[in-house]
């Protein structure tokens, strides 16, 4: 029986684009793909997900692969105010949060994030909803490891069978199920044809 339903952030519940903050900030092309690259697909971005850096740490080691003061102002800039560009919300989705709330399902979040989000997660539509949150920089480990499924269950007291995953990566599926967690790859995008799964895994 399937009491809990826990969603994945990313490209399930809030869209996702890496470069939107430099396109805000930044007008030549060939520096906004510098610092687009190192910044956002850096080891120390991911290093601020799994919460072993310092956003202070990271930005030094973004900034040192930077050829001009200019580049390293730009990268300063959109790490300061990347959140507040490159996220928006998944109305439609938010309105399936709702509809599982109603029917009575326990709603948590399970995302690998850095602590930044603890500071702006009101993003994530539906948050009025959920009943509990956990971000992989929290705990210092991330999806797909089992540890960071382990801490979803030990600190909202859930049981994994009990539990079922949205995510859009296969991986992170994967991951879940071998924690005894069932789920469903959302890499599709199809919010109608995740709305008719979820109406059928109690075997209605």
């Amino acid at each position: 029986m399937i009491k809990n339903i826990v969603f994945d952030m990313g490209k399930v519940l809030v869209h996702y684009d890496a470069d939107m903050v430099c396109r805000h900030f930044i007008e030549d092309e060939a520096e906004r793909k510098a610092v687009r690259i190192a910044v956002f697909e850096s080891h120390e971005w991911l290093f601020l997900d799994m919460g072993v850096i310092s956003e202070e740490e990271a930005l030094k080691k973004m900034q040192a692969r930077l050829d001009t003061e200019h580049a390293k102002e730009m990268a300063a800039l959109c790490l300061e105010h990347w959140h507040e560009y490159n996220m928006w919300p998944d109305k439609e989705m938010g309105e399936v949060i709702r509809q599982l709330k109603e029917k009575g399902y326990g709603i948590y979040l399970c995302s690998n994030a850095s602590l930044r989000l603890l500071t702006c997660y009101n993003i994530i539509p539906g948050i009025e909803y959920f009943d509990g949150i956990l971000f992989s920089a929290e705990v210092k480990c991330m999806k797909p490891q089992k540890e960071m499924y382990c801490h979803l269950f030990e600190r909202f007291h859930l049981k994994p069978e009990e539990c079922f995953f949205i995510d859009d990566m296969p991986l992170n599926i994967e991951g879940a199920k071998a924690c005894g967690m069932d789920g469903y790859c959302f890499a599709d995008g199809d919010v109608a044809r995740l709305k008719e799964f979820l109406s059928h895994i109690n075997g209605d």
